[in-house]
């Protein structure tokens, strides 16, 4: 795996020739995840460099370190993003009077404490029993209590219920007892 750095790096010194490195390799992801999920090309461009610069001024600020690969990392940034796009999309159509210009550096910094939100979370999941992680990766999938129950071999969906309580209260024990956790609930 290269080092992840190394592009976080290049994003502050403005490094050309990486970030098109970076465009060739992720984008096309990117544009096809977004234009799978209402949107158009342009918004697939907007988000990917709304991306490119969180990322570059979240390294800038605290040098943090990515634990999966660069790709990933930057693929799971995007989609955040296009997520909060669309939900925020949803209160202008509603809320059509109250319209204000959005300030983009709030705008990153709401990205990077929904991203420093998400990267606790799955660290938070790695750490629960493998047996919790496959019926919350499931419960999180929306998949049907009767499909968990047969994939488990459990007697009843009652008890894939309480499982799936039991786990999801073990999950926030860990997520609550970081701590990074205050910190990130007290916007």
């Amino acid at each position: 795996m290269t080092d992840n750095s190394f592009f976080l790096k290049a994003l502050i010194v403005n490094d050309s020739k990486t970030i098109k490195d970076i465009y060739k390799a992720n984008f096309f992801k990117v544009r096809s995840f977004i234009v799978k999920n209402k949107g158009q090309e342009q918004d697939a461009e907007d988000i990917f460099q709304k991306a490119l610069l969180q990322l570059a001024v979240r390294y800038k600020k605290e040098k943090f370190i990515i634990n999966t690969s660069f790709e990933a990392y930057l693929f799971t940034v995007c989609k955040n993003l296009w997520r909060r796009e669309l939900n925020s999309n949803k209160i202008r159509v509603t809320n059509n009077d109250n319209l204000e210009p959005k300030d983009d550096n709030e705008d990153i910094a709401l990205a990077v404490l929904e991203q420093k939100r998400w990267e606790l979370f799955t660290e938070s999941l790695d750490l629960i029993s493998e047996n919790c992680k496959q019926i919350l990766k499931l419960f999180f999938a929306k998949t049907a209590y009767a499909e968990i129950m047969e994939r488990f071999n459990y007697n009843s969906e009652t008890v894939v219920r309480q499982r799936v309580f039991k786990c999801k209260n073990s999950l926030k024990a860990i997520v609550r007892n970081d701590k990074r956790y205050k910190a990130l609930t007290e916007l």
